[in-house]
């Protein structure tokens, strides 16, 4: 810190060096003490704590006044540093040994009683929101806005020190197709049209490669107007990178060595820079996730070999029809609650499952001490089957075994959230530091869409086919396409995902017409990048990193919405300002914008009985 007319040090820079030495402080009132008359002060800055002792027997008016100090004043002290008696050491603070003897004091301002206690985690979040420049000073979120600063500098550092130069899109621009809906800014200048708020700046970056710049950077803005969770807020920011004649493997390598440099500044950690990689099939076939999370087992098997000649007809009939037969065995968890059972049910359920339970078979030791194979299933199952199947799934005592048979894509999606139900209930990853990266590779390039009824991208519609892969484009077997994909995973997060991309117009106009966008629709939204592809664009590829997801898994929260200042609430609300709020008619007027609001209220309200507003 340098030093001002404010203050001479921060409060956790005093150390017995300083003994003997006046000092200037300035700070927040931590905690006030009375010791029959002598009063004890922890100061509190942004660095940390020191202790300011006022002695009446040295200074009897500035005692005085030091009674008349409250938590969260703030306050300028000068005085002399002195170690502290021995045995009233504080060996848990950097500044344990010594204390400031106050010679003067100022109150720069006084506080009022604050809405909570700084020294207590509280789960009122909206009451945190609502005060959130209060509940920043608290020293677990004082960390973790550092953190962030530390992670963020040491992506930018290892950016710069590998080529790559920063550069800043617009931030009002057209929309672009990503997958979420976009926040819309009317244009007062152009009435009747709209700029969007960037989902991500993809088209940007791909044209700086066309301009030559080869490598591009920026800690990104970006706007999605989704449903909120925890790892998910409206506006957020990433990490964007982009380079031109680059392959996979050379993007991979680089955000291998990013991710460490970000880890060893935040965390202190080594990580070690050679990723497990797999593909999405393979990823999808036993964890039933494009984001596993392999801190612990848990796998999704495959019955098919068991089952294919089954007297069991459901299972058989399901196998013949191309359907799966897949299951989980929860090791020692066959003292499952009632409670817990319903809950993965409902999961389950709410996942796609068409019937009200998940077909189990519970191993347990009766009264007798025989073991036995509790479930509706198993008597239906031949000699052969049974052995097959406990030899297949290691099955012992104390395991439940879950069953799902139906299509792939339903078994993946119904026991992949089974797997992470299982685990949290099981606490598996409880007190765990592991950190388990990995790459997912060779994603699909394009996904059926049975509600839209086309085909959509499964990144976005700049993603590069494989080139092995592109005849069957031409013929039409969009499913079986494969794209230069690749997400990077940590503990069951996507950190960030990216691909090599489209840098031809004809192949990129093909990729559009596959995905519905008629010649006329690519003139009138595209022909900026279509052309631009027509002036000798390099072969180029990137990857976008959650920098606020980062955060969170570095400083250990939850919730990215504790690494971020003023994050909105899971209503996507500010609750500080506020905001989002009413606009005056005026203000409408003047951007040529007519709110339909009240009336679709009062539709809605004056709907008869019975009836659904339209």
């Amino acid at each position: 810190m340098i030093p001002n007319a404010y203050r001479s040090l921060h409060c956790n820079a005093i150390r017995p060096e300083h003994i003997g030495q006046s000092v200037t402080l300035c700070g927040w009132v931590n905690s006030a003490r009375d010791h029959g008359g002598v009063i004890f002060i922890d100061l509190r800055d942004r660095e940390g704590l020191t202790q300011v002792v006022f002695r009446p027997e040295e200074n009897a008016a500035l005692a005085e006044q030091s009674h008349e100090l409250r938590d969260e004043d703030v306050i300028q002290v000068i005085g002399k540093v002195a170690a502290r008696l021995t045995g009233t050491e504080n060996s848990k603070l950097g500044t344990g040994e010594v204390e400031i003897v106050a010679t003067e004091l100022k109150v720069m301002n006084k506080s009022d009683v604050l809405p909570f206690h700084l020294d207590r985690e509280m789960s009122n979040e909206d009451l945190r929101m609502k005060y959130r420049y209060l509940d920043l000073r608290r020293e677990r979120m004082n960390r973790n806005i550092r953190t962030r600063h530390k992670i963020t500098t040491a992506a930018r550092n290892y950016l710069d020190a590998t080529g790559f130069i920063e550069v800043e899109t617009p931030i009002l621009s057209n929309p672009t197709p990503e997958g979420a809906r976009d926040f819309l800014v009317p244009a007062r200048l152009s009435p009747g049209k709209f700029f969007a708020l960037p989902q991500a700046p993809q088209q940007y970056k791909q044209l700086l490669m066309v301009a030559g710049l080869e490598r591009y950077f920026q800690i990104a803005r970006c706007f999605r107007d989704e449903d909120l969770r925890a790892d998910r807020q409206p506006e957020f920011t990433q990490i964007d990178i982009e380079a031109s004649f680059i392959e996979q493997n050379d993007i991979i390598q680089l955000v291998e060595g990013l991710l460490a440099s970000m880890f060893k500044a935040g965390q202190g950690v080594d990580i070690p820079t050679s990723f497990e990689r797999i593909t999405y099939q393979h990823a999808m076939d036993v964890y039933g996730s494009d984001k596993p999370d392999t801190r612990y087992g848990l796998q999704i098997v495959d019955m098919a070999d068991v089952f294919a000649n089954s007297g069991f007809k459901i299972f058989r009939t399901i196998l013949e029809g191309g359907g799966v037969v897949r299951a989980i065995n929860a090791k020692g968890f066959a003292g499952i609650t009632t409670g817990q059972m319903i809950r993965l049910n409902e999961l389950a359920i709410q996942a796609g499952m068409k019937v009200k339970q998940l077909a189990f078979i519970k191993v347990e030791r009766n009264a007798e001490g025989i073991l036995e194979y509790k479930s509706p299933l198993w008597k239906f199952f031949g000699e052969d089957e049974q052995k097959a199947l406990i030899a297949k799934l290691g099955v012992e005592e104390n395991d439940i075994v879950f069953f799902y048979a139906g299509t792939w894509d339903e078994a993946c999606n119904i026991l992949g959230k089974v797997r992470l139900e299982i685990a949290s209930m099981q606490k598996l990853t409880e007190g765990s530091t592991a950190l388990n990266f990995l790459w997912v590779v060779d994603f699909p390039l394009l996904a059926y869409s049975p509600e839209d009824q086309s085909w959509v991208a499964v990144h976005h519609p700049f993603t590069r086919p494989k080139a092995e892969d592109v005849p069957l484009l031409d013929a039409g077997e969009y499913g079986k396409v494969r794209a230069e994909a690749y997400d990077v995973v940590l503990n069951g997060y996507e950190l960030g995902g990216g691909s090599i991309r489209i840098h031809e117009s004809d192949l990129q106009a093909k990729m559009f017409s596959v995905l519905g966008v008629t010649p006329e629709e690519q003139q009138l939204k595209f022909s900026h990048i279509l052309e631009a592809f027509k002036f000798g664009a390099p072969p180029h590829g990137g990857l976008a990193l959650g920098l606020d997801r980062i955060a969170m898994l570095v400083s250990g929260e939850e919730s990215i919405r504790e690494v971020i200042a003023f994050p909105k609430n899971n209503k996507a609300c500010d609750l500080m300002t506020e905001s989002p709020t009413l606009v005056d008619f005026k203000s409408l007027r003047e951007l040529y914008v007519q709110s339909t609001w009240k009336e679709k209220k009062k539709e809605e309200t004056e709907a008869p009985q019975g009836t659904e507003a339209k």
